[in-house]
Protein backbone atom coordinates (compact mmCIF):
# COMPACT_ATOMS: atom_id res chain seq x y z
CA UNK A 1 0.00 0.00 0.00
CA UNK A 2 1.63 3.01 -1.00
CA UNK A 3 2.30 5.38 1.62
CA UNK A 4 2.27 9.17 1.79
CA UNK A 5 5.22 10.96 3.47
CA UNK A 6 6.78 14.18 4.75
CA UNK A 7 9.87 14.93 1.98
CA UNK A 8 13.16 14.44 4.13
CA UNK A 9 16.74 14.18 2.04
CA UNK A 10 16.82 10.64 1.60
CA UNK A 11 14.27 10.70 -0.87
CA UNK A 12 15.98 12.22 -3.13
CA UNK A 13 17.15 9.63 -5.48
CA UNK A 14 13.60 8.81 -5.91
CA UNK A 15 12.29 12.07 -6.58
CA UNK A 16 14.74 12.63 -9.05
CA UNK A 17 14.00 9.35 -11.14
CA UNK A 18 10.06 10.23 -10.24
CA UNK A 19 10.88 13.29 -12.46
CA UNK A 20 12.55 11.75 -15.34
CA UNK A 21 10.45 9.41 -16.10
CA UNK A 22 7.33 11.50 -15.87
CA UNK A 23 9.02 14.49 -17.85
CA UNK A 24 7.27 14.28 -21.01
CA UNK A 25 3.80 12.87 -19.64
CA UNK A 26 3.55 16.05 -17.13
CA UNK A 27 4.63 17.94 -19.82
CA UNK A 28 1.72 17.24 -21.78
CA UNK A 29 -0.86 18.91 -19.27
CA UNK A 30 1.63 21.57 -17.08
CA UNK A 31 4.42 23.75 -18.23
CA UNK A 32 7.88 21.79 -18.01
CA UNK A 33 10.55 22.25 -15.35
CA UNK A 34 13.19 22.68 -17.81
CA UNK A 35 16.24 21.43 -17.99
CA UNK A 36 17.50 23.89 -15.31
CA UNK A 37 15.26 21.96 -12.99
CA UNK A 38 17.47 18.88 -13.38
CA UNK A 39 20.79 20.66 -13.67
CA UNK A 40 20.26 21.89 -10.50
CA UNK A 41 18.21 19.34 -8.86
CA UNK A 42 20.52 18.81 -6.07
CA UNK A 43 20.48 22.59 -5.20
CA UNK A 44 16.33 22.78 -5.70
CA UNK A 45 15.96 20.26 -3.49
CA UNK A 46 18.19 21.45 -1.23
CA UNK A 47 16.08 24.77 -1.08
CA UNK A 48 12.68 22.71 -0.78
CA UNK A 49 14.12 21.12 2.47
CA UNK A 50 14.83 24.76 4.00
CA UNK A 51 11.31 26.08 2.71
CA UNK A 52 9.77 23.39 4.69
CA UNK A 53 12.35 23.20 8.04
CA UNK A 54 11.36 26.89 8.15
CA UNK A 55 7.46 25.98 7.84
CA UNK A 56 7.29 27.62 4.67
CA UNK A 57 6.08 25.08 2.51
CA UNK A 58 4.94 21.04 3.29
CA UNK A 59 6.49 18.29 0.39
CA UNK A 60 4.93 15.11 0.89
CA UNK A 61 5.78 12.51 -1.70
CA UNK A 62 3.62 9.42 -1.78
CA UNK A 63 5.80 6.27 -1.85
CA UNK A 64 5.18 2.68 -3.23
CA UNK A 65 6.07 -0.69 -1.22
CA UNK A 66 9.41 -0.52 -3.40
CA UNK A 67 9.95 2.91 -1.98
CA UNK A 68 9.90 4.27 -5.70
CA UNK A 69 7.84 7.76 -5.42
CA UNK A 70 4.28 7.28 -7.46
CA UNK A 71 3.73 10.74 -6.81
CA UNK A 72 4.09 14.39 -5.39
CA UNK A 73 1.93 16.36 -3.10
CA UNK A 74 2.65 19.75 -2.05
CA UNK A 75 1.29 22.54 0.27
CA UNK A 76 2.83 26.13 -0.68
CA UNK A 77 2.70 29.44 1.09
CA UNK A 78 1.52 28.15 4.39
CA UNK A 79 0.24 31.10 6.16
CA UNK A 80 -2.69 32.05 8.21
CA UNK A 81 -4.15 28.90 8.16
CA UNK A 82 -4.31 28.71 3.91
CA UNK A 83 -2.15 27.17 1.66
CA UNK A 84 -1.73 26.07 -2.26
CA UNK A 85 -1.55 22.50 -3.28
CA UNK A 86 -0.02 21.04 -5.66
CA UNK A 87 0.50 17.51 -6.94
CA UNK A 88 1.44 15.04 -10.09
CA UNK A 89 1.09 11.46 -9.61
CA UNK A 90 3.26 9.03 -11.86
CA UNK A 91 2.05 8.27 -15.48
CA UNK A 92 1.83 4.40 -14.39
CA UNK A 93 -0.32 4.83 -12.05
CA UNK A 94 -2.80 7.58 -13.49
CA UNK A 95 -6.42 7.35 -13.47
CA UNK A 96 -6.25 4.93 -10.75
CA UNK A 97 -7.86 6.83 -7.92
CA UNK A 98 -3.78 7.33 -6.60
CA UNK A 99 -4.11 11.01 -6.93
CA UNK A 100 -7.65 11.34 -5.46
CA UNK A 101 -6.93 9.16 -2.22
CA UNK A 102 -3.90 10.92 -1.74
CA UNK A 103 -5.73 14.91 -1.79
CA UNK A 104 -8.01 13.15 0.66
CA UNK A 105 -5.31 11.99 2.83
CA UNK A 106 -3.40 15.51 2.47
CA UNK A 107 -6.33 17.63 3.41
CA UNK A 108 -6.64 15.21 6.82
CA UNK A 109 -2.65 15.75 7.73
CA UNK A 110 -2.64 19.65 6.30
CA UNK A 111 -5.43 20.22 9.18
CA UNK A 112 -4.01 17.84 11.84
CA UNK A 113 -0.21 18.59 11.04
CA UNK A 114 -0.48 22.32 9.67
CA UNK A 115 -3.31 23.53 11.18
CA UNK A 116 -4.28 24.74 8.12
CA UNK A 117 -7.86 25.55 7.65
CA UNK A 118 -8.22 26.33 3.97
CA UNK A 119 -6.56 24.95 0.61
CA UNK A 120 -6.46 26.46 -2.94
CA UNK A 121 -5.33 24.77 -5.97
CA UNK A 122 -5.37 26.01 -9.45
CA UNK A 123 -5.53 23.90 -12.66
CA UNK A 124 -5.73 24.84 -16.61
CA UNK A 125 -8.92 24.15 -18.46
CA UNK A 126 -7.20 21.36 -20.68
CA UNK A 127 -6.39 19.30 -17.16
CA UNK A 128 -9.56 17.23 -17.31
CA UNK A 129 -7.73 14.76 -15.01
CA UNK A 130 -6.52 17.36 -11.72
CA UNK A 131 -10.38 19.09 -12.63
CA UNK A 132 -11.78 15.54 -11.40
CA UNK A 133 -9.49 15.07 -8.41
CA UNK A 134 -10.14 18.24 -6.83
CA UNK A 135 -13.30 18.15 -7.33
CA UNK A 136 -13.92 14.62 -5.71
CA UNK A 137 -12.04 15.65 -3.13
CA UNK A 138 -14.37 18.37 -2.08
CA UNK A 139 -12.95 21.46 -3.59
CA UNK A 140 -15.43 24.06 -5.40
CA UNK A 141 -14.71 26.61 -8.11
CA UNK A 142 -13.80 29.92 -6.82
CA UNK A 143 -12.61 31.78 -9.98
CA UNK A 144 -10.42 32.11 -12.89
CA UNK A 145 -6.62 31.27 -12.63
CA UNK A 146 -4.33 33.12 -15.31
CA UNK A 147 -1.87 32.18 -17.25
CA UNK A 148 0.40 33.74 -14.99
CA UNK A 149 -0.68 31.87 -11.97
CA UNK A 150 -0.55 28.37 -14.31
CA UNK A 151 2.50 28.35 -16.61
CA UNK A 152 1.11 30.02 -19.57
CA UNK A 153 -2.66 28.47 -19.41
CA UNK A 154 -5.29 29.64 -18.15
CA UNK A 155 -7.53 27.78 -15.62
CA UNK A 156 -9.78 27.97 -12.62
CA UNK A 157 -8.58 28.38 -9.09
CA UNK A 158 -10.32 25.64 -7.24
CA UNK A 159 -11.00 26.27 -2.43
CA UNK A 160 -11.79 23.54 0.27
CA UNK A 161 -12.25 24.41 3.06
CA UNK A 162 -11.10 21.66 5.47
CA UNK A 163 -13.59 22.41 8.29
CA UNK A 164 -16.36 21.62 6.91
Amino acid sequence: MPELKLLHVGHAPAVLAFELANRCYFAASIPDRGDDFFDQFTNRYDASLAEQEAGICAFYVLVAEDGSVLGRFNLYDLEDGTARLGYRVAERVAGRGVATTAVRELCRTATARHGLRTLRAATSHDNAASQKVLTKTGFVPVGPATPADLGGKSGTWYERDLQS
